[in-house]
């Protein structure tokens, strides 16, 4: 058994407690409190819980089952099998650890916006470094993008997100409560794609390295992506070279670094913000 595997194994469970935790704490006592619902399967579930008393925790894998057993048909098994275990996961730390341990912020309700988004986003980006997603609207916005190739996934999540936004208003009775929704989700995805680089619709990586079999097979078997591979030559060197393109996504990102870095310490790696990427698994030529 290779220590390297059992030794990641462990980061990653490290970072998606951290992550359940940070998230359990923006959205307990500060996004709940205020009466909003910034999004996501857990937005629906702070909806419901208004309604109901029913724990978040427990309506938000009550929600995402069926979204689940979509994907499980309609996505990547193994999509379905790490975002189970980090919905899991989020959900029991927040109704068993963190709802019975923090108070609730009580105060200014735009405070309350701007923290949760921050915390969650902060939690959400902990969880994409294990590769895995809380699931929610990323699974509709992947099956929605799937089924209708030339909705991009951000303009899907988008959509998914408005209508939750809307929900809000019409059950709190209150116009702020889609106000400062939008508020706490606009800051989760700035501090998101600050902790994260990239962006939802994707980036760009080109890697330079003497070993790109390793990383080629990590990026088709870790990351169920492919990549294209051209021969270069260092002109300083004179050495003989592999350059690798691979478009990845903002949750796929950190796990890409460690591929490559376990693979090639010494690759040369440019990374670049794409405003649009045309393919498989990312949007239709006619869009």
């Amino acid at each position: 058994m290779n220590p390297n595997h059992g030794l990641q194994q462990v980061k990653y469970a490290f970072f998606l407690v951290l992550g359940s935790v940070i998230y359990g704490i923006g959205t307990h006592c500060f996004v709940m409190p205020a009466n909003i619902a910034p999004g996501g399967a857990v937005g629906l579930a702070l909806i419901v819980n208004y309604l109901s008393g029913l724990p978040v925790g427990v309506l938000t894998i009550l929600l995402n089952i069926p979204l689940l057993a979509l994907a499980w048909f309609m996505l990547s098994r193994r999509f379905v099998a790490t975002t189970g275990i980090a919905c899991a996961v989020c959900s029991v730390i927040l109704d068993f650890a963190v709802a019975p341990l923090f108070p609730t912020y009580g105060g200014d309700r735009l405070m309350s916006s701007l923290f949760g988004g921050i915390l969650v986003g902060v939690g959400m980006s902990c969880i994409f470094m294990t590769g895995s997603t809380t699931g929610g609207t990323d699974i509709l916005g992947y099956i929605m993008q799937k089924k209708k190739p030339h909705i991009s996934i951000g303009k899907a999540l988008l959509m998914v997100d408005g209508v939750i936004l809307l929900l809000s208003i019409y059950v709190f009775q209150n116009v702020e409560a889609g106000l400062f929704g939008l508020i706490s989700l606009f800051a989760q995805t700035r501090v998101m794609d600050a902790i994260i680089y990239g962006n939802d619709i994707g980036s760009m990586v080109t890697i330079v390295t003497r070993y790109p079999e390793k990383i080629t097979e990590g990026i088709l078997v870790e990351l169920e992506r492919s990549a294209t591979v051209m021969d270069a030559k260092g002109a300083y060197s004179g050495a003989d070279v592999k350059v690798l393109l691979c478009s990845i996504r903002k949750h796929e990102f950190y796990k890409l670094k460690r591929i490559i870095y376990g693979a090639d310490p010494n690759a040369f790696i440019m990374v670049t913000e794409t405003t649009e990427v045309f393919g498989e698994g990312f949007k239709g030529m006619d869009a």
